[in-house]
């Protein structure tokens, strides 16, 4: 039994860095559509600037503006896929927490139980 609670153990340890990995991938996605908005919204603003460069570019102006919110969408949809599988591993985590800590209680009781029958028969020993 304590193979069983040492693997769930193991998986424990594994299910929360799985959960870590998919909350830092959600946590970049969120930053790089930030940068991109940011990205956006200067080059709107460099559009509108009087004696700008995008009097003499407007089509490159506005493919680039158009590109940095494309990559902001795709940025916000990658997060939003991050929360589900987030959601998923935070759901496996407790699943698996539960069923060590179960196990580790059953192990304990146990372990106390023959303790007590050990006890109970030093004693019947002695007498």
């Amino acid at each position: 039994m304590s193979t069983r609670k040492e693997r769930l153990k193991k998986l424990v340890k594994v299910q929360e860095q799985l959960k870590a990995l998919h909350e830092t991938r959600h946590a970049t996605f969120l930053a790089a559509a930030a940068t991109a908005e940011t990205e956006a919204k200067e080059l709107v603003q460099h559009f509108d600037a009087d004696q700008s460069m995008a009097v003499l570019f407007p089509d490159l102006y506005h493919r680039r503006i158009a590109n940095a919110l494309v990559r902001q969408e795709a940025s916000l949809e990658s997060a939003r896929q991050e929360v589900t599988l987030i959601a998923t591993a935070t759901a496996r985590t407790n699943m698996v927490e539960r069923a060590y800590k179960d196990l580790r209680r059953q192990d304990e009781r146990e372990r106390s139980d023959r303790d007590r029958l050990d006890l109970i028969a030093q004693k019947r020993g002695r007498e």
